[in-house]
């Protein structure tokens, strides 16, 4: 593990393996950077793999303030630890909210983004604006999360593994799909009060902070090769054709469903891996 603080005093905790063109990778909710712990290797047999935890998640620094968990920021840590690492451009791949932090990035920095991957998400602005009675009854946690401070933080505190393994169960397929590993990584994580707290404000933020830059941004495109992945047996992939829902705001795009739920990279690492060295190796 490595650690990298930004001009901001937020602290990174990122690591980097193989050798060749650079591509980072950043993890959703609850989860952290082991979630590419099968991935990864498969990737930097022919890349240079960075995979960082995003603010307010697994040992990176966890901010005090709402604000201070938008996707704005996330991506501007995420920008400053590449070139940290001498890349002003790279390869990224998002999954949830690392997803959405992508998605931010490549609108706010353009030049950096080679490729973007988005995993299992439609855009942030689209599932609020147009919320519909099926997406609000599964992907309840966003207004859960989203609710003033401390409710969620205290209820979730009571059993941290409870309610996090309910998320991951509900929206995954079942517990025992998951590396044990990556689970103990997961489970250090959010039994930090801490981190129960950025995470809430994370939600807050997205409903506060990020919706209003979505619609500042709503008619801006990402003109790099864009790919678009999902869960076939996910919410997103049933309540939605998630690859239309990106099609005015990537101009390069294409997709595909893979075998599992919203958790498809932890269940399903190979297929996985092999989708995005299918798209990766086609970029260099």
């Amino acid at each position: 593990m490595a650690a990298f603080t930004t001009p901001d005093g937020i602290t990174i905790s990122h690591d980097v393996t193989g050798d060749g063109p650079p591509v980072l990778l950043l993890h959703g909710f609850p989860q952290t950077r082991a979630m590419w712990h099968a991935i990864a290797p498969e990737l930097a047999k022919t890349f240079t793999v960075v995979t960082a935890d995003l603010r307010g998640y697994g040992a990176s620094t966890k901010p005090a303030h709402m604000k201070d968990m938008s996707f704005r920021a996330m991506a501007a840590d995420q920008l400053a630890l590449m070139a940290h690492l001498g890349f002003d451009q790279f390869h990224l791949v998002g999954h949830d909210r690392g997803g959405r932090t992508a998605h931010r990035l490549a609108l706010d920095h353009p030049a950096a983004v080679l490729s973007l991957t988005l995993m299992d998400i439609v855009p942030t602005h689209l599932l609020l604006n147009d919320l519909t009675q099926q997406v609000a009854r599964a992907y309840y946690h966003w207004f859960f999360l989203a609710q003033p401070a401390p409710l969620p933080e205290t209820m979730i505190a009571r059993d941290p593994d409870a309610y996090f393994q309910s998320c991951l169960a509900g929206w995954g397929g079942g517990m025992d799909s998951f590396d044990a590993t990556a689970l103990d990584a997961y489970r250090a994580s959010w039994r930090d009060h801490d981190c129960i707290r950025t995470m809430c404000n994370d939600y807050r933020a997205a409903i506060d902070v990020d919706f209003d830059h979505d619609a500042i941004d709503l008619g801006q495109t990402v003109d790099c090769p864009a790919l678009v992945l999902y869960g076939v047996d996910g919410i997103m992939g049933r309540a939605y054709d998630v690859a239309a829902t990106w099609a005015d705001r990537l101009l390069q795009v294409q997709s595909a469903g893979l075998p599992g739920g919203h958790f498809f990279p932890d269940t399903h690492p190979e297929e996985t891996a092999k989708a995005l060295l299918t798209f990766l190796t086609a970029q260099v």
